[in-house]
C-alpha cells in the first residue's frame, strides 16, 4: 500500500498514514517502523526500597492526565501503608504500568517518570528502558486510549474485584510498532512542545476566568 504524506510544516514534519498505523515522521527519518514485542524495549525492574531510603513523602501516583506525580503534592496526603520497604523504586526515565482501571482505560495506563526518583506500591509494574528506547516515547505511544486498550486487552484477565490479573513480565508480551531511537526522541520532543503550549494556555484561561469572576463580583456590589 502506498504511503499518503501530508506536510504539517514545510520541509520538516510530515504525517504518514498506512493501512495499519498512523504516525508522525520528523525530518529525514525513514518511514519504516518495526513491529516487536514491548519486552525488546523495556525490562522489568526489581529495585525495591528495602533499605528504606525513601519514605511516605516519596510515594508516587500515576495520573491519566498528569502522568507520574508525587502523591502528597497531587492528592494532599499519602495513601501508603505502615511500611514502604517493599515498594518499587522508580527512577527518572523508568516506565510504570498501573494495573488498575480508569474510565477511558479499563486495563490501566502506562506512564514515564519525568520527575524525580520515588516509590510505588506493589500494585504497579516498574520497568527500565533499554538502550534502544527513549523513555518518554513509551508514554507518548500509549497516550492514545484505543492503542493502550487494544495492546493490554489480550494480555489481561480481570479479577472479581476488577483488578488486573497480569504479571509485570506478561505485560510486555504484546506487540508495538516503534521507530529507531533518534526518531523516538524527536517525536517525544515534538509532543512535549505541544503539551507545554497546552499547559501555558490553560493557565492563561484560568487567569482570565479569575479576572472575569472578580469583575462580576465588584460590578454588583
Amino acid at each position: 500500500m502506498k504511503h499518503k504524506i501530508v506536510a504539517l510544516q514545510p520541509k520538516d514534519e510530515y504525517y504518514s498514514e498506512t493501512g495499519r498505523e498512523s504516525r508522525i515522521v520528523l525530518g529525514s527519518f525513514p518511514l519504516s517502523w518495526e513491529q516487536r514485542k514491548l519486552e525488546e524495549y523495556l525490562s522489568v525492574s526489581t529495585d525495591k526500597n528495602v533499605d528504606d531510603t525513601y519514605d511516605k513523602t516519596d510515594v508516587l501516583s500515576v495520573s491519566g492526565d498528569y502522568g507520574i506525580v508525587n502523591q502528597i503534592e497531587f492528592q494532599g496526603r499519602s495513601f501508603a501503608g505502615v511500611s514502604v520497604s517493599n515498594y518499587g523504586v522508580v527512577y527518572p526515565g523508568d516506565v510504570v504500568y498501573t494495573k488498575s482501571p480508569l474510565n477511558s482505560n479499563p486495563y490501566g495506563i502506562i506512564k514515564t517518570n519525568k520527575g524525580k526518583t520515588g516509590i510505588v506500591s506493589t500494585l504497579y509494574a516498574v520497568y527500565h528502558a533499554k538502550e534502544n528506547t527513549y523513555p518518554d516515547f513509551v508514554q507518548t505511544y500509549f497516550e492514545q486510549h484505543a492503542r493502550m486498550n487494544n495492546y493490554m486487552h489480550p494480555l489481561v484477565n480481570k479479577g472479581a474485584k476488577n483488578d488486573m490479573k497480569v504479571s509485570s513480565e506478561n505485560a510486555l508480551k504484546g506487540f508495538v510498532i516503534f521507530p529507531k531511537y533518534e526518531e523516538q526522541k524527536r517525536i517525544s520532543e515534538y509532543f512535549a512542545v505541544i503539551d507545554n503550549l497546552i499547559t501555558l494556555h490553560q493557565r492563561k484561561l484560568e487567569k482570565l476566568k479569575n479576572i472575569k469572576k472578580s469583575m462580576l463580583e465588584k460590578m454588583f456590589v
